[in-house]
C-alpha cells in the first residue's frame, strides 16, 4: 500500500508538473489533488525537491535506454530514426524537467551534475553515431562536419519541445514529428545519394 501511494505521488506530480510547471505546483497541492494529507506526503518525500530527484531519476533510467547505440554493428538511418523517437518521447513525458530546467537546476546542486552526465552521454551518443554513419559509407563529411552535425542534432533534439511551445504548438505528436524531421534533415547534406533519396523516402511516409 505504501508502495503504490508513493508511485501515485510520484505520476501525480510529473502531471501537475508538466501541466501547470513545477514552480506553481507545491507538495499541497498534490496532496490536494490525491485527497492525501500532507502528512501522508511527507511520509514518503522530504519536500517538493525529493519528488523531482525521484522523478529525474525515472528520467534517468529512461533516457539512458533511450541513447544505447546499436550492438554489434554500425548505425544506419532507420536506427537514428527509432532514437530519436525514443529521446524526443522521453522529453516530452518530463517536459517540465526541459521547461523549467534553469529554475530547478540552479536550486539542487545534485540534479545539476546528474542532468550534465545525461547531455554529456548524449553528446558521446551524437559523436559516435556521426562516426559510425560515416565509416558505414552513408555520410560523406571531414571530422570537423561530423562534430558540428552532432552537436547541433544534440541541441535541436535537446530543446525542440520548448521551441515548439514557445511557437504555440498543440500538437504533441506533431511536434515530436517536425522535430524528428528537422534533425534528420541536419544530415542530409551529408548523405551520399541513395541514403539521400532513402531519407526522403522515410521523410515522406512519416509525413503522409
Amino acid at each position: 500500500m505504501a508502495k503504490q501511494t508513493r508511485q501515485r505521488i510520484l505520476d501525480a506530480a510529473l502531471t501537475m508538473f508538466n501541466a501547470q510547471g513545477e514552480p506553481n505546483v507545491t507538495t499541497n497541492h498534490i496532496a490536494d489533488e490525491l485527497e492525501i494529507s500532507p502528512g501522508n506526503l511527507y511520509y514518503h518525500f522530504r519536500n517538493k525537491d525529493d519528488i523531482i530527484e525521484q522523478l529525474f531519476a525515472r528520467y534517468e533510467e529512461r533516457m539512458d535506454g533511450a541513447l544505447a547505440a546499436p550492438q554489434g554493428r554500425l548505425p544506419g538511418l532507420e536506427d537514428i530514426w527509432l532514437q530519436l523517437h525514443l529521446v524526443f518521447e522521453c522529453i516530452w513525458d518530463y517536459r517540465f524537467l526541459y521547461r523549467d530546467l534553469v529554475e530547478i537546476l540552479s536550486r539542487n546542486r545534485r540534479l545539476r551534475l546528474r542532468f550534465a552526465r545525461i547531455l554529456k552521454r548524449a553528446d558521446e551518443q551524437a559523436h559516435t553515431v556521426m562516426r559510425g554513419l560515416s565509416q558505414a559509407g552513408v555520410m560523406r563529411a571531414s571530422s570537423d562536419e561530423l562534430a558540428a552535425t552532432a552537436t547541433n542534432v544534440l541541441v535541436i533534439a535537446t530543446f525542440w519541445l520548448n521551441y515548439a511551445s514557445a511557437r504555440g504548438d498543440k500538437d504533441e505528436h506533431a511536434a515530436i514529428r517536425d522535430g524528428i524531421v528537422q534533425v534528420m534533415m541536419l544530415m542530409a547534406p551529408f548523405l551520399r545519394d541513395a541514403e539521400r533519396v532513402h531519407l526522403n523516402s522515410l521523410t515522406r511516409a512519416y509525413l503522409d
